[in-house]
């Protein structure tokens, strides 16, 4: 929700389950300062929704901003997962999560 596009399309994030693997699919390609060349690089963050951001935020469901993929990265490695994979083009984003080798 914090990422997706809202223009030009009516097109909700969808997850979908697989035997070995979560692929969570979300509108909208890379915002602002981030581009598709430094998408996941830690230190570049940017936000297409300021107010939802906010919102998240204040409720609890954001601990600090910019700091999600690292958070899943060592999520993934606490469990013995491989790293997330992302998928990134200027129309989405698609993230792997793959199960344990």
């Amino acid at each position: 929700m914090l990422h997706r596009i809202y223009e030009s399309t009516n097109a909700p994030v969808r997850i979908y389950w697989f035997n070995d693997r979560i692929e969570i699919h979300s509108p909208g390609g890379p915002y602002g300062n981030v581009t598709i060349e430094n998408f996941a690089k830690p230190g570049i963050t940017d936000y297409r929704n300021p107010n939802i951001a906010d919102t998240l935020k204040t409720f609890g469901f954001i601990q600090a901003f910019g700091r999600g993929i690292a958070t899943a990265e060592r999520a993934m490695a606490d469990n013995g997962n491989p790293k997330p994979e992302f998928e990134v083009n200027q129309s989405a984003v698609v993230c792997i999560l793959r199960g344990k080798l």
